[in-house]
């Protein structure tokens, strides 16, 4: 039986480069963000790198687990599919992947203890969905970088 995207994503020797990974994923798209909603996202981020240094990273790393449970069964649709490349089959499914993945964000969030966090995510939640898709290409060739 193949390995699982947990078990591929989460492994002690492999977790490390994909935080790094992920942590440079965000800050492209934070990056490309333009116009009212890019402002605001922008804002958000910035809120939540100012909390403590490495705050940024320490979220990825709680995150990446639920993230990855929940990219687990696009994983094995895809490699069934016999597609070729994970972001574009990502892309094509883009409101269930987004709502997947903001289920982990927004279970996190109803649990923080940072009100200032709490605030920035939902100032920007509403589009938060559009962000996720935006960036869906990207993270397709992180999770095949090291599945694939």
């Amino acid at each position: 039986m193949a390995a699982t995207l947990q078990e591929i994503l989460l492994a002690p020797d492999t977790q490390p480069q994909v935080v790094a990974d992920c942590y440079d994923l965000i800050e492209q798209e934070v990056s490309d963000k333009s116009g009212i909603a890019g402002t605001a996202v922008k804002l958000a981020y910035k809120t939540a790198a100012a909390v403590a240094p490495g705050y940024i990273r320490a979220t990825i790393e709680n995150l990446l687990p639920g993230f990855t449970e929940k990219l687990q069964p696009f994983w094995t649709d895809f490699a069934a599919s016999g597609s070729a490349e994970f972001g574009d089959y990502l892309t094509k499914r883009s409101d269930e992947v987004s709502e997947a993945l903001l289920s982990i964000t927004d279970a996190a969030a109803e649990t923080s203890q940072r009100s200032a966090i709490v605030k920035a995510y939902r100032t920007v939640r509403g589009g938060a969905g559009r962000q996720i898709e935006a960036a869906l290409p990207r993270l397709g060739d992180l999770v095949q970088k090291y599945a694939g």
